[in-house]
C-alpha cells in the first residue's frame, strides 16, 4: 500500500478529470501555415484570442533553417552566400589593375635578385 506522498507505479501524477483543463491543453487554438523557398509546409498553433499583429510574419523553417512566411505562392527567398575568400582576394579586389601590375614586378625583381645572389 501506498503512505505519503509517492505514487503508485504506472499512474499518472495529476491526471486528474480537471487537470488537463486547468494547464491548457484545451484552450482554443488556430493553426498557422507557414511556407519556405523550398515548398515545405510548417504549421504552428497560436492561441484564438492572440491579436492577429503578435502572429509572426516570418518564422525560421524547423525542418531547413530557412525562413518561412505566411505567403504560400511568395515565400521568403533563400539568403546569398557568399563563397569563402582569403585575404589575398580580398586584397587583389581592392586594388587598381595598374597598382596590381607594379606590386608584381615589385615581387618579380625581388625573387629574380634573391636568386642572383645565391
Amino acid at each position: 500500500m501506498a503512505s505519503g506522498g509517492s505514487a503508485i507505479r504506472g499512474s499518472r501524477v495529476g491526471a486528474g478529470p480537471m487537470g488537463e483543463q486547468d494547464r491548457g491543453f484545451h484552450a482554443e487554438r488556430v493553426a498557422i501555415s507557414y511556407w519556405d523557398a523550398m515548398g515545405n509546409e510548417t504549421v504552428r498553433y497560436f492561441a484564438a484570442d492572440l491579436p492577429v499583429d503578435e502572429i509572426p510574419e516570418i518564422i525560421d523553417s524547423p525542418s531547413t533553417g530557412l525562413p518561412a512566411g505566411r505567403d504560400k505562392e511568395n515565400p521568403p527567398s533563400v539568403a546569398k552566400n557568399e563563397p569563402y575568400k582569403t585575404h589575398l582576394a580580398y586584397v587583389k579586389e581592392r586594388r587598381a589593375p595598374e597598382e596590381a601590375t607594379q606590386l608584381l614586378d615589385e615581387a618579380l625583381q625581388k625573387l629574380r635578385s634573391a636568386e642572383g645572389r645565391g
